[in-house]
């Protein structure tokens, strides 16, 4: 049985996957360490993920994590070569931990209060 793609067969998406084979590309960026794999995440493109967790459907998104905090009509510019194939269990960990660090490193606006002071 074939597991189709995104609606449509975008070709950036398959451009993506078939130059990771299908596979989920990440490499830890999740905050997983995949030492039982060689240090990269298994996950095909329409495997199960668990006995009762359905089939794996890998998504094209950025290939660095920082990227990923970016609002949604800067990253459907990204060319095929700026993107990788991410397990959604690994996407939403690289991007969580993507956003967090992303969060530490912004300084907080300024104090609004002031405006209204007399």
């Amino acid at each position: 049985m074939s597991i189709p793609g995104p609606v449509g067969e975008l070709p950036l998406w398959e451009a993506v996957m078939n130059t990771a084979a299908y596979t989920c590309q990440c490499t830890g960026q999740c905050g997983r360490s995949h030492t039982k794999t060689g240090k990269r995440c298994d996950r095909e493109h329409g495997a199960l993920a668990a006995v009762h967790g359905g089939r794996i459907l890998l998504l094209a998104a950025p290939a660095d994590p920082a990227a990923m905090t970016q609002p949604v009509h800067r990253l459907v510019t990204l060319s095929a070569s700026a993107l990788a194939a991410w397990c959604p269990a690994c996407h939403d960990g690289a991007r969580s931990r993507a956003a967090k660090q992303q969060r530490a490193t912004t300084p907080p606006p300024p104090d609004t209060d002031a405006l209204f002071a007399l």
